[in-house]
Parts: structure tokens; C-alpha cells; sequence
């Protein structure tokens, strides 16, 4: 179903600056900062700690399965509270205290219960900021979805590089130090939020267009079966999910391939996965704006058939200096799509169930993400690191033949959101 857009709000809209845009791209840069540091802290965890593959792959997939079952509950929480700022702030701290904790711990334990706290804490942010800005801006989701995106990718892309000039440079700093240091920007940026939307609420007191009605818990949970019966969440949370696994097992083992079998030290792998999220910041606003004016599916489409050819030629280039090169062209594809599958879910389901809609898509997701590193590892410890980039292309044909067969109707009013 698609939203119906009033003159009020085209009216209220055009008033709006994208400064609120940047302010919770920001913020979601950070929920990305934290994890991004530590895949490229991974290998010297794993080597201090004494640490197989499969149990590297296990901490990641204890995070991945703890958002797996808080999200659905997470988004059912944001649709019935009014204060999404608080809901915001309260994500970041969560997020970064537990990585906090971990510089303090030698036991493989509490790296596992870290992790799970991670998960639970991340699940708010998604189902919270997405539907927000998909309200704020109904005919440029397509387009804010990406810019939000970026901010992921900015996260995703300086976070290593950070980490790994910051262990090169300073001889006397271990990873436990790096994931110490890491709490401050979060809650600056924790404050920081708390304190706009705050405002934002605020003005503007005879603003053309009334707040939309609150839902209550009660409404919320009367609406989701209604919610679970849509082909099209169904469909693309399944392509989600096949294309966490990719993404997943990318992130965590991509560090690895390049520290144990090419042997870059971790300023080199750090600057491999900037280039791999830098090409993704490139390719989020362009394929944000294509969809909006073409259609998500021809968008999702392409960039999923790319990052599976990308991924056969890493596996082929392996060992050899092309193989950053080819690095970089899976980023440009493979998440190039993130802001495009979050709008077109949001085109097709209830505004007022946004958040529900969103946890119910990022639950399954984290189910791929928990699969993923696993998986990976288990692959890895068998057949080598290398193997495991055959496994995860297989993972994104999948994801991309579940878009190929969705349901059709959705296509015309994702391409006419605009």
C-alpha cells in the first residue's frame, strides 16, 4: 500500500531543511563506528585470546541472533512510543558500552555476552530513524534512505581505518585501548540528539501539518498480523537476509584474508575496508535517486547480479594487487542496495507501522548476519579463507533471484513515490 502525500504535508515538507537528514545520518554513522572498529580488531583479539575461526565467527553470530529476536519486539516498542529521540540516544550508549567493557576482559565469555548486548541495543536505531525519515521526507525515501545509508558507510569506512593507524602509529596501543577510547563519540553524539529532536519538536508551534496519531501497544499488536500477511516484507526480509549472509561474512573475513594469507598489516586492511565502504558511500545517493525515479526492483536487481560477478572475480584475483581493486567494486555494489530495499519496504506498509515493518525485516536480516560469520568460519577452518568468497556469492544469486520473483504490484508505486 502506498502512503497518500496532502498539500499540507508537501507544504511542510518543502520548508524542511535536510539538516535534520545529516543529524541522524550522524548518529547512524556511529552505530556503525563501533563493530567497524572491531572486525579490524578481530585478528589481534583472535591472536591474544587463542581463538579458532569458528570461535571468531561466534561472536559476531551471537551479536547477529540477539537483534535477530529483539528486533520484532524493538520495532513493536517504537511504534507505540512517541519520544524516538530518547529511543535514539538510549541505542548509542547501548551500543557502545558493551565494546567498552570488552577492553577490560580476558575471558571469551564475556566477548559472547558483550556481543549479545550489542545486538539488543542495535535493533532500536534501525526501526526508529528509518520510518522517522521516511515520514519526514514521504516523496524522497528512495533518496534519504541512501543518505542515511552513507552515514553507515561513513562508519563502516573510517571506523578501520582509524583503528588500524591508530595501532600503527602508536606503538603502545592494543585494541584494548582503541575499543576504550571509542565510547566518547557516542555519547557526544547521544547528547547531541537528545537535544535536537528535543528542539525540533518544539517549534514551530503553528506548523501547517498536525503530528500524526500515536499508536498505542495494543493498536500495534492488533495490527501485525495484517502486517506479516504482506508479500512484500516477506520477500524482501528473505532477499535481506541471503544478502546479510554476503555482507556478514564479508566483513568479518575479508580482515582476515587479508592479515593471514596476503599479510597486510593492520594499516593496510584498514585502508581495504575504507575502500570497500567508500565505494558504498559513492553508490548509496546514486541508487537512492535511480529508484526513486526508475523503481527499486530494476536498481536491486543489478547491484545484486554485479556483487555476485564481483565476488567470483575477488576469488580469482586472490593473492594479487588486483584483488583491493575488485575490493572496491563489491562495495560500490553490494551496498549500494541497503537504502533502496528500506524504502521500497516502506512504500509498501502502513506508515503508522514503519518501525514494526522495519524490525520485522532487520530480525530477519540479523538471522543472515548470524548465519554468515559462522558459516564462514566453519568454511574457513576446512577449506581456507578463500573458499569461503565462492560460499558468499552463491549467498547473493540467492538473494537476487527472491527479488526477481516478488510480487510485481509494489513496482509501480516505489518508482511513482516521487
Amino acid at each position: 500500500m502506498t502512503a497518500v502525500i496532502s498539500a499540507s504535508e508537501k507544504e511542510a515538507k518543502s520548508e524542511r531543511s535536510f539538516l535534520e537528514v545529516w543529524v541522524i545520518t550522524i548518529g547512524h554513522s556511529l552505530t556503525h563506528w563501533y563493530p567497524s572498529t572491531f572486525y579490524i580488531l578481530l585478528p589481534l583479539i583472535g591472536l591474544e585470546l587463542g581463538l579458532s575461526f569458528s570461535q571468531i565467527g561466534m561472536i559476531l553470530t551471537a551479536q547477529a541472533l540477539a537483534g535477530a529476536v529483539s528486533n520484532i519486539p524493538g520495532g513493536i516498542l517504537v511504534d507505540s512510543v512517541a519520544r524516538k529521540g530518547i529511543l535514539m540516544a538510549a541505542s548509542l550508549f547501548w551500543i557502545g558500552v558493551p565494546y567498552f567493557v570488552m577492553g577490560y576482559s580476558n575471558a571469551y565469555w564475556v566477548l559472547l555476552t558483550c556481543s549479545v548486548m550489542i545486538g539488543i541495543g542495535n535493533n532500536l536505531w534501525h526501526p526508529t530513524a528509518i520510518p522517522w525519515l521516511g515520514r519526514r521526507f514521504p516523496d524522497r525515501k528512495g533518496l534519504v534512505m541512501a543518505y542515511h545509508g552513507m552515514g553507515g558507510n561513513v562508519g563502516d569506512a573510517l571506523a578501520p581505518l582509524a583503528a588500524g593507524a591508530l595501532l600503527t602509529t602508536f606503538a603502545w596501543m592494543t585494541w584494548r585501548d582503541v575499543v576504550i577510547i571509542n565510547i566518547v563519540p557516542g555519547l557526544v553524539m547521544a547528547i547531541a540528539i537528545l537535544w535536537f529532536l528535543g528542539r525540533l519538536t518544539a517549534e514551530k508551534p503553528g506548523a501547517t501539518t498536525k503530528p500524526e496519531a500515536q499508536k498505542t501497544l495494543g493498536e500495534v499488536l492488533k495490527a501485525l498480523p495484517d502486517l506479516f500477511r504482506n508479500k512484500t516484507l516477506i520477500f524482501l526480509s528473505t532477499s535481506s537476509a541471503f544478502r546479510a549472509i554476503t555482507q556478514g561474512g564479508v566483513m568479518a573475513f575479508l580482515p582476515l584474508y587479508l592479515a593471514k594469507d596476503i599479510g597486510y598489516n593492520p594499516l593496510w586492511i584498514g585502508i581495504s575496508m575504507f575502500v570497500l565502504q567508500a565505494a558504498g558511500f559513492i553508490a548509496a545517493p546514486i541508487a537512492g535517486h535511480l529508484s526513486d525515479k526508475f523503481g527499486r526492483r530494476n536498481v536491486i536487481m543489478s547491484s545484486m547480479i554485479m556483487t555476485a560477478a564481483v565476488l567470483g572475480m575477488m576469488v580469482f584475483a586472490g593473492g594479487t594487487s588486483l584483488f583491493v581493486f575488485f575490493v572496491a567494486l563489491l562495495g560500490f555494489f553490494l551496498f549500494a542496495i541497503r537504502p533502496v530495499l528500506q524504502a521500497w519496504l516502506l512504500d509498501s506498509t502502513p506508515r503508522d507501522m514503519g518501525g514494526s515493518a522495519i524490525g520485522v525485516m532487520f530480525g530477519v536480516q540479523s538471522l543472515g548476519a548470524a548465519a554468515g560469520p559462522l558459516i564462514c568460519g566453519i568454511i574457513a577452518d576446512k577449506w581456507g579463507l578463500l573458499m569461503t568468497f565462492w560460499f558468499l556469492a552463491f549467498t547473493i544469486i540467492v538473494a537476487n533471484m527472491l527479488v526477481f520473483f516478488m510480487p510485481k504490484q509494489d513496482d509501480k508505486a516505489a518508482a511513482t513515490a516521487a
